[in-house]
């Protein structure tokens, strides 16, 4: 196995970057880099050479063009072996990149800004890196590519102990690679279509030509709809939600969670709130003039149909409220926070 001589580092996220590319290092990896990126590893005392000086080109236009040089995707694509891949790079003085690391514009943290204009959308779309990564996933028989610093450990064992990567390691960190992209482009579809399309399909009361859905996994749930069938959570759940307490929740769960959230959120102004949901609909909701008369006054509406259901409240859980609750099995409670007695009570 031949071992890895020459990586191109080029990330937005640096989380793990030094601790790793110091591995590199000690494996005697030569680094190329960019930018920001070079300057970090760098200043951690790491010897890194910039792909401007690799490639013999400047970076310009304000950083767009960096990266997209024959010697940067040469290095990628060439087929190792290949005679005639091999005396052209001879020829044109391309370099074997072993290993490229690379993660995207902050794309989709941008747009989610309310006050995000077209022009910081644009100019966080990522150009070079889609590029060098797709290169290095197409040629991953021979090239090691990397977008997600979770990857790292695996990446950094292998070649701590054998100098470079299993094929096997390659292949699943190519498929994350155009999985990636391959969200990240339908971001930035989604993002421009309503950008330059959503007010005059609205105006002409038409729908969308095209409906885009990307989304990344992220919790296996227990099961489905019912106990025999799979089931997964995709988006962005767990930005709005924290689990404090309990087994894993199932997709019944998240799905009797999400209606409950969206109802409390419709009061999240009022006096204390409390409503109880059974399959997604209300079976009791009440206000008072603290949480535990709320509850009083929810439970009062059908005392049988809150037993195995999800409990939501407009302001933190107290523990007068949480003693109540606590008297029947609830599923779910969701609340904007929880005092140390309500959760004491509760677990």
């Amino acid at each position: 196995m031949a071992k890895i001589k020459r990586a191109l580092i080029s990330v937005s996220d640096k989380d793990g970057l030094v601790p790793f590319a110091q591995t590199l290092a000690a494996a005697g990896v030569e680094i190329l880099s960019t930018g920001g990126t070079a300057r970090v590893m760098r200043e951690a005392g790491l010897e890194v050479m910039d792909v401007s000086d690799y490639t013999g080109f400047p970076e310009m236009m304000d950083g767009r063009v960096k990266t997209l040089h024959p010697k940067v995707h040469g290095g990628l694509l060439h087929l190792r072996g290949n005679t005639e891949h091999e005396a052209a790079c001879a020829e044109h003085g391309i370099q074997p990149i072993d290993l490229v690391v690379v993660n995207l514009y902050p794309f989709e943290e941008t747009v989610a800004k309310p006050d995000v204009t077209l022009e910081d959308a644009i100019e966080n779309i990522d150009i070079g890196g889609p590029s060098m990564l797709r290169s290095a996933a197409k040629n991953h028989e021979s090239v090691t590519v990397i977008t997600d610093p979770d990857d790292y450990a695996a990446v950094a064992e292998q070649i701590e102990t054998e100098g470079n990567t299993t094929i096997d390691l390659r292949r699943a960190l190519a498929a994350k690679v155009y999985a990636r992209t391959a969200d990240y482009d339908g971001a930035i579809a989604e993002h421009l279509m309503q950008a330059f399309g959503a007010e005059e399909a609205e105006d002409a009361g038409e729908m969308p030509q095209e409906l885009l859905v990307q989304s990344s996994l992220t919790q296996t749930l227990r099961y489905g709809e019912n106990p025999h069938q799979r089931a997964g959570l995709y988006g962005k759940f767990d930005e709005y939600f924290e689990q404090l307490h309990g087994k894993a929740l199932s997709y019944n769960n998240i799905l009797d969670a999400t209606a409950a959230a969206n109802l409390i959120c419709e009061f999240l102004e009022d006096a204390p709130t409390l409503a109880i949901l059974k399959h997604t609909n209300p079976c009791g909701m009440g206000q008072g003039a603290n949480l535990r008369e709320a509850w009083d006054k929810a439970f009062a509406t059908d005392n049988q149909a809150p037993f195995g259901g999800i409990i939501a409240v407009n302001q933190p859980l107290d523990g007068p409220c949480a003693e109540a609750i606590a008297e029947i099995f609830s599923e779910v409670i969701i609340a904007p926070d929880f005092s140390d007695e309500a959760k004491a009570i509760l677990q």
